[in-house]
């Protein structure tokens, strides 16, 4: 008899982690990858301009509220503060904002957070995570609109933005 024992890293159930087993981070039901590792079924908010122009960076903000006094079991074994990470789909040709394109308010909002698209041919789909919920429960994504004068299969009109975003050990 053979017995195998695996330990799951903790920051396996995070949106970043996810692109090991998801080619796309959104399933066909419409379910976010995020719910595949956590339990719980919680609110996320998000805050984007209703309309913006070609070629300019914009704000999208999540937010993942919880309750700051819940704590999450760490490495070490103690309890300690929960992290946060999110995972952003947004409409083709929609990216991460360069960062000289990024104004000094914007970067100023960020943090030191650092963001990176879910697969190389993936721009449009953004993940972070994680991060010390304490400090980020609020994600600022700088964000560059496409520019159809460049892009002649752009078309601008009413796009969704899908987002998810959890707090703490993933239980993967």
């Amino acid at each position: 008899m053979i017995y195998i024992i695996t330990r799951a890293s903790i920051s396996n159930a995070y949106p970043i982690f996810a692109q090991k087993g998801y080619e796309n981070p959104r399933e066909a039901t419409g379910r976010i990858v995020c719910a595949n590792s956590h339990l719980a079924n919680k609110p996320v908010d998000i805050e984007v301009p209703q309309t913006v122009l070609p070629d300019t960076v914009f704000e999208a903000i999540v937010r993942i509220p919880y309750d700051m006094q819940l704590k999450q079991v760490l490495a070490n074994g103690k309890k300690g503060a929960l992290n946060v990470g999110a995972v952003l789909i947004l409409p083709e040709g929609f990216e991460l904002a360069p960062p000289d394109r990024i104004s000094p308010e914007i970067k100023e909002k960020m943090g030191n957070l650092s963001f990176q698209s879910y697969r190389p041919n993936q721009k449009n789909i953004l993940v972070i995570g994680p991060v010390p919920g304490q400090k980020y429960s609020e994600i600022t994504f700088p964000i560059l609109s496409p520019d159809p004068a460049t892009k002649k299969d752009i078309h601008f009109l009413k796009y969704p933005i899908y987002v998810g975003g959890n707090r703490g050990r993933g239980h993967r």
